[in-house]
């Protein structure tokens, strides 16, 4: 019962739950990220212009953040980086999308923008391309 209550943790527990973190999210962003790019066509013309610059290039930039981006993470390369344009997205989707509504529809993005924000505060951990780029 001590050790459930306990505050410390090793090195080691550290990076299996940021390794679990990045796959996670990363295999499940990448999925709507996916679903994007594969229906590009016809997702093109009615898809949010939430930058002003185009529904066709808000959804370039929005399958580059789902799918790419959640595919640096899930290798753990180059992952704060990788991480801000899913912040941008996750905000859009929440604030724009959902309009704020953080507690009913837009709960799920809130999720997301909140472990991105943990992936960029934190890093990758051990297990990843970047630690191994480091050493």
């Amino acid at each position: 019962m001590r050790k459930l209550l306990s505050t410390k943790y090793s090195a080691g527990a550290f990076s299996a739950a940021m390794l679990i973190l990045r796959l996670g999210v990363g295999i499940l962003m990448m999925m709507h990220g996916y679903d994007k790019l594969i229906h590009f066509g016809e997702l093109q013309h009615k898809f949010m212009n939430f930058l002003g610059i185009g529904s066709t290039m808000s959804l370039a930039l929005v399958v580059f953040a789902e799918f790419f981006c959640s595919l640096f993470l899930i290798l753990g390369l180059f992952t704060r980086l990788a991480a801000i344009p899913l912040i941008i997205a996750t905000c859009v989707m929440v604030f724009k999308a959902h309009n704020g509504d953080v507690f009913g529809d837009g709960e799920t993005a809130a999720l997301y923008l909140t472990a991105y924000l943990v992936l960029l505060f934190v890093g990758p951990g051990r297990v990843s391309v970047d630690s191994m780029i480091g050493k």
